[in-house]
């Protein structure tokens, strides 16, 4: 019926077959949840015409996806799939740094969300520029996927996360019409709540919601240098204290991170930096993880770009289903060697953490300034380096980190990658405390499972590969969830930093924040999405026994 009806009113396709369906009803979550019908808007008036016809007929939602690498279960529903890949992916306008005057306009890329992070890629690092803020699903995602999720990953440390590259975004909201979003100065929020509109009513109610719990709000702000948890009610309105016209208000920073739940993004601005000259790699060898969090102190005094790592259980699992990982890849010897550096050394005893430490610029000498700085900080420690000899043999340890987070999540056997404790944070200082308490948690159960992540930030992805068919296997993870997301709030962490909430964390944002302020977050929800037809149980209002529900099954 649904098919019929939306066939009717837009340009782009609507299916409903079984194949497209099943496509569709999975992302890289625990989840499967089959949709009614798929649509692929052919532009943004398509997109108009949808919300006006579900927000009309009282029961259809519409949930936004692009690459499908999410691991939440954020673009799945049992209603509306809207694909943004297929016809909006379009690049507007890439531009370089304005020379002509001292502080000019920065660098800039102006594209549709269903724009491949590569295909960007490709083409501003043909003007030495790039988005620095790419997760390691880069090959694979979106930049409205990064923009929905406020994406970071290992450049993170140094450029922070998506959140601080929108200039300005536009998207339709739940009248039907489309919207410009960028930070306003108190005048021209005055002039926005004097609207007699939908978007009028719109600043006024966010701007009373914000400016009345402004002091409840920065509390509740997670202490840690990332986060992907709730809605960003924080970082919208800055009142500039002291001066009585300062203060800039700013919706983008309430959009970006939404995962699609309060509007549907058409158009995105981003900044663009530019492309470092140079790299060098410093590996580090940890024989346990007591001095861990002295180490990432240390470490980080010599200002890495990146500061990532993986643990001794990613190595055994590389090991262990390298056959599996090198069919996928369609790889042979090269493929093995790239993938297990240092094998011959490992075969003597794995460390208990590998840390690859990257230092990048356009001074040279700096560089490896920076990095030998960092190689005798290690020698206090007692710790084995090594210095990668080229950019060959540095992305020797980047496979096995990006690899083991996209190839392992993979089915292998009998056992799928099971995200759902995979992206808590804590402050770095903490961890020397915090891992011991965490290991033993995870050695409750007889589960298999990965440590990856960016120790800089104290960021850590956990993904146990399990049978997710086994009765036994699936009650393990709500009752992990809640013992492992205590312990992080427990140490002032955040329970997700990069991948967001969808269905695995939304039923956790009270216990990570408390009723009153999930209570704003609803009341968000309500000013730009009251008939909740926009990705609903993301963000709020999500059901954990609906999500236990909905794990995949063979």
């Amino acid at each position: 019926m649904l098919k019929g009806e939306i066939g009717k009113i837009i340009e782009g396709e609507v299916s409903d077959d079984k194949e497209t369906l099943k496509l569709y009803s999975q992302d890289a979550s625990i989840f499967e949840l089959t949709p009614e019908v798929v649509v692929a808007p052919k532009n943004k008036e398509d997109i108009k015409k949808l919300v006006q016809f579900v927000a009309s007929q009282g029961e259809a939602s519409l949930t936004v996806r692009s690459g499908g690498s999410d691991m939440t279960g954020g673009p799945l529903s049992e209603s509306i799939v809207v694909d943004m890949n297929k016809h909006l992916n379009q690049i507007f306008e890439i531009k370089g740094i304005e020379k002509r005057s001292e502080g000019g306009e920065p660098a800039y890329v102006i594209a549709e969300p269903g724009v491949w992070y590569r295909d960007l890629d490709t083409q501003t690092r043909r003007m030495d520029l790039y988005l620095p803020t790419y997760p390691a699903s880069k090959d694979i995602c979106t930049v409205g996927g990064m923009v929905a999720n406020n994406s970071g990953g290992e450049k993170t440390p140094a450029y922070g996360k998506t959140e601080d590259f929108i200039l300005e975004m536009k998207a339709v909201l739940s009248d039907g019409n489309e919207y410009e979003f960028r930070p306003l100065s108190k005048q021209d929020l005055e002039m926005k709540m004097k609207l007699n509109s939908f978007e009028g009513e719109l600043y006024r109610r966010m701007f009373k919601l914000v400016s009345e719990n402004n002091d409840l709000l920065k509390g509740a702000k997670p202490k840690v240098s990332k986060n992907s948890a709730g809605y960003y009610l924080w970082n919208v309105w800055d009142p500039a204290d002291g001066e009585a016209d300062g203060g800039t208000f700013d919706l983008t920073k309430l959009l970006v991170g939404s995962q699609g739940t309060l509007g549907i993004i058409t158009e995105v601005k981003l900044r663009l930096v530019s492309v470092e000259k140079y790299s060098a790699m410093l590996i580090v060898f940890l024989k346990d993880l007591k001095k861990l969090g002295e180490v990432v102190v240390e470490l980080s005094k010599a200002k890495p770009q990146s500061l990532e790592s993986y643990d001794d259980n990613t190595i055994r699992l590389a090991i262990r289903f390298f056959p599996k990982i090198l069919k996928l890849m369609g790889g042979g010897l090269k493929t093995l060697f790239s993938f297990l550096p240092d094998a011959f050394g490992f075969l003597f005893g794995l460390p208990k953490m590998v840390m690859m430490a990257e230092f990048s610029g356009n001074n040279l000498v700096e560089i490896n300034k920076r990095l030998e700085e960092a190689r005798v900080s290690m020698k206090n420690f007692k710790i084995k380096t090594r210095v990668a000899k080229n950019a060959q043999e540095a992305e020797k340890y980047w496979a096995i980190r990006r690899e083991s987070f996209n190839l392992l999540r993979k089915k292998l056997g009998d056992k799928h990658t099971a995200p759902f404790i995979d992206d808590f944070i804590v402050n770095p200082e903490k961890l020397p405390e915090f891992l011991p308490k965490l290991n033993a948690i995870l050695n409750q159960y007889k589960i298999t499972y990965t440590i990856a992540g960016h120790p800089g930030s104290g960021n850590f992805h956990i993904i146990p590969l399990m049978n997710l068919n086994d009765e036994d296997q699936r009650v393990i993870i709500p009752r992990l969830s809640d013992q492992v997301y205590s312990l992080v709030l427990q140490y002032g962490g955040s329970i997700t930093a990069e991948h967001n909430d969808g269905l695995i964390r939304t039923p956790y944002l009270e216990k990570m924040y408390g009723r009153e302020v999930v209570g704003l977050f609803e009341e968000t929800k309500r000013i730009f999405d009251p008939k909740n037809i926009f990705n609903p149980g993301k963000k709020v209002w999500g059901n954990l026994a609906y999500a236990m529900s909905h794990i995949k099954r063979d």
